[in-house]
């Protein structure tokens, strides 16, 4: 806690550090640490529950992957009655989460295939919340415009901590088992998670201060009649946006959906090529701990990755991210087509593209939010949240149906989508500069 307080002190002199309420800032911090367990709990087992239920290694990437379309939705009507504040999506979230996780828990018992898919559904609600914690980091009104990247960079921490801890434990109860009919290895990975959640909801009614629903744009001074020229269409609307400004958009929103599709395909998918591969032979268990020892070593270089976040240009951050995850994807691909795959060969390519890719996600929004003007921060956590989801959910089902379309074809469309960014870095290199931190 004193290394947290010391990275992201409260600096209330410059404008440009300013910081939220601690407690606050930790309540959001731990929401996104949560939803983050929440999506990947249930995919060391998901593949095996979905079997068991009738269903089948596709149906269980569509069931990792369907809480983003249901958060895309909710997304919709949860920011209009927002009032451009936090406490009524926390709540909400916590309410669906909840009941995602215990239709989750009772498909089993009921032995009801579709109700695992509801389920996840509900939790989808919850997840609006991604869209809710990036844009609190970059919230105008109580974030700095040089503390940005930094607090990306523990919602980043987040990410590791989540597929870290959650796939683990999914397999640990998993191989724990239980032999109850309702608490078992299937099931009491929605059993936990909907008592933290509980607990975590009395945390956020006692401690969570909300933020003034006031537009940041709107000011205290008392108003007076002036006369003055017909404002433009720029000064009416808002923001006209530059033939540049379109780009940066586009190109963030790029890699906000591939990066979040390649890391979705991949938890998906190393637990189903994992159990087929003969020098492998995964239990669920044994493909939970392998996806959690990603993130365990990876998690160091995404810690250091606070400090130079507020020394080190967004730009490069995201080349360097992108980069080494391209390198873990191409080694990949050449194992592939020499057959030799062992656990050691297979590690190395999954801590690049865990690492890497990971990295680069600290950095889509932070930059847009630095080039477009604060009443754009809303619009900006919007489209790059949907962009998220969009990778989360076709990520999950395209990783789940690795194995049946060919892994060389997997492998092949996740380096030719890194192509396709790369061609859109190098265009827009130069606007792409942005303030440090």
């Amino acid at each position: 806690m004193v290394a947290f307080r010391l990275s992201i002190g409260n600096y209330v002199d410059d404008p440009e550090l300013k910081l939220p309420k601690i407690s606050s800032l930790c309540i959001i911090l731990g929401m996104n640490v949560l939803l983050q367990i929440s999506f990947f709990i249930i995919v060391s087992s998901s593949n095996e529950y979905a079997e068991y239920l009738g269903g089948s290694s596709t149906f269980s990437g569509l069931v990792i992957g369907i809480p983003t379309v249901f958060g895309g939705l909710a997304l919709v009507p949860m920011t209009k009655f927002d009032k451009g504040q936090y406490a009524m999506p926390l709540h909400v979230g916590c309410l669906a989460a909840i009941l995602g996780h215990i239709a989750y828990a009772t498909a089993y018992r009921l032995h009801f295939l579709y109700l695992i898919l509801i389920g996840r559904c509900l939790n989808g609600i919850s997840f609006t919340g991604f869209m809710y914690t990036k844009r609190y980091c970059t919230d105008p009104r109580i974030v700095g415009i040089r503390r940005r990247t930094t607090l990306a960079s523990w919602l980043v921490i987040g990410q590791g901590l989540g597929m870290t801890l959650g796939p683990f434990s999914g397999g640990l109860l998993y191989k724990i088992g239980f032999s109850s009919p309702i608490f078992n290895g299937y099931t009491s990975p929605g059993w936990v998670m909907a008592c933290v959640y509980a607990v975590f909801w009395i945390i956020i009614a006692l401690y969570f201060e909300d933020v003034s629903g006031v537009s940041s744009q709107t000011s205290s001074l008392p108003l007076r009649v002036v006369h003055a020229p017909r404002p433009s269409h720029d000064e009416q609307g808002g923001t006209l946006f530059t033939r540049a400004t379109c780009g940066v958009v586009f190109c963030m929103c790029w890699f906000a959906m591939l990066c979040f599709f390649i890391l979705g395909s991949w938890e998906a998918n190393l637990p189903v090529f994992g159990a087929v591969t003969p020098d492998l032979r995964w239990s669920p268990f044994s493909a939970g701990n392998f996806i959690a020892l990603g993130g365990i070593t990876a998690f160091p270089f995404l810690l250091a990755n606070i400090y130079f976040a507020g020394r080190i240009q967004d730009r490069k951050l995201l080349a360097l991210g992108c980069g080494l995850g391209l390198l873990g994807l191409t080694i990949f691909l050449s194992l592939l087509r020499t057959g030799k795959i062992d656990y050691g060969s297979l590690f190395m390519c999954w801590w690049a593209i865990a690492l890497g890719f990971n990295l680069a996600t600290t950095v889509t929004l932070s930059l847009l939010s630095k080039q477009l003007p604060p009443e754009r921060n809303r619009w900006s956590s919007m489209v790059i949240q949907y962009a998220n989801y969009t990778g989360r959910v076709t990520g999950a089902v395209w990783g789940g149906s690795g194995v049946s379309v060919g892994m060389l074809n997997y492998v092949g469309l996740e380096i030719a989508l890194v192509g396709i960014g790369a061609a859109l870095f190098t265009t827009l290199w130069r606007n792409l500069k942005a303030k440090t931190g």
